[in-house]
């Protein structure tokens, strides 16, 4: 019986982020009671067979579903557990922006058994913040960061950015520092990326913005990496470390190619033999819905080459590795002689153990370009 896992994409946002690819919209609350019409009936509509899968995990992200009313999100949970069983879910994330999330709001949520909580730190720098068009303030975080613990949240993500234009080596080891003494139980670091569909891509494109070199986002990497260590959390992938048990179960679904149901506008899902996304558009998705009509906008049969080719990007990010031992049959001999292929160039960070090819701490920086060049 496969684990597996469930996730809601609530679009709704106070501001819309230059940075941020993915579907969040504002200044549309007035959609908020339509949306979950329409997703409750997405819920009900789905006929994908789950009785033989485990699901574990369920995850409300964004967006920024902190701004929902707790009133609005146990009707989801009821929508939820009449189509699904829910008696094994063992982590239940929300995402949370700093500033953005009421006490009471934080409350209702942990008592409807929500029991992990996942902020957008992304930095605690004024200038930084500014820049990244985020509506908080450092004293936010930490406002924000107390009321979860004070409304009974044990599981706490925090999200940090590098690699941001201005950012220091300095500022970095600062904000790095500062929320590791907050004493989170589970860190996310990932450095800025330029999607094309960003304000931040088009500022790249008109010569405003200029991202730092390659070399030092590696540097500010190493560091995360090197003072996460230090203060006892454990890297299980390439950009999360956590605590003793407090592993993001949801993302580990997705990397270990679990299947998961997604709902809302942009979500996307995994049956175990099909892959497939919703519209990326509020309106028409609720038009959609509301038509009887299909709201899916993309659809692909997922086959043994692709199943492989995700064994191998997703297994080179995970401190599992990947499990050589799940390469289809008939893709095995072309796995092995891309290994073979590339141990002069990258075997310095490969580790082998049992049926496992993992990557050395080091390697985790080279992650993406080792998982190009042996994919087959």
């Amino acid at each position: 019986m496969p684990s597996a896992g469930l996730y809601i994409h609530i679009p709704f946002c106070n501001i819309k982020c230059i940075y941020c690819d993915f579907y969040s919209i504002v200044d549309q609350e007035s959609t908020i009671p339509d949306f979950f019409k329409a997703l409750f009936k997405e819920i009900q509509s789905i006929n994908t067979d789950t009785s033989k899968w485990n699901i574990d995990t369920i995850f409300i992200g964004g967006g920024t579903p902190s701004l929902i009313n707790p009133d609005l999100i146990s009707k989801l949970i009821d929508q939820l557990s009449k189509k699904f069983n829910l008696s094994n879910i063992k982590e239940f994330s929300l995402e949370a922006n700093p500033g953005e999330a009421k006490f009471e709001y934080l409350k209702g949520y942990r008592d409807l058994g929500i029991n992990r909580l996942s902020i957008g730190v992304q930095s605690l720098d004024p200038m930084l913040l500014k820049f990244l068009t985020r509506l908080h303030n450092p004293e936010d975080v930490f406002h924000t960061f107390e009321n979860a613990r004070k409304a009974g949240f044990d599981n706490i993500n925090c999200d940090l950015i590098f690699n941001i234009p201005n950012q220091s080596m300095s500022i970095w080891k600062r904000d790095l520092q500062t929320i590791i003494d907050l004493n989170p139980d589970h860190i996310s670091c990932y450095s800025l990326t330029v999607e094309k569909n960003t304000q931040l891509f088009q500022y790249i494109n008109n010569g405003k913005v200029q991202m730092p070199s390659e070399d030092k986002s590696i540097d500010y990497y190493k560091w995360a990496q090197y003072k996460l260590a230090e203060q006892g959390f454990h890297q299980y992938e390439i950009s999360n470390w956590e605590k003793p048990g407090k592993e993001c179960r949801h993302n580990m679904h997705y990397w270990e190619i679990d299947p998961y149901l997604s709902f809302g506008p942009s979500a996307h899902s995994f049956d175990g033999n099909i892959r497939y996304s919703n519209i990326r558009n509020l309106n028409q998705y609720i038009k959609s819905i509301n038509n009887g009509d299909d709201p899916r906008d993309f659809i692909e049969e997922f086959s043994d080459k692709n199943f492989t080719n995700e064994l191998i990007g997703f297994g080179l990010r995970i401190a599992n590795g990947i499990n050589l031992d799940r390469i289809p049959n008939s893709f095995s001999s072309l796995v092995n002689n891309s290994i073979k292929i590339n141990q002069k160039k990258w075997g310095e960070h490969f580790i082998f153990e049992k049926n496992k090819l993992k990557l050395s701490e080091e390697g985790f920086a080279f992650s993406d370009a080792i998982a190009i060049d042996l994919m087959i």
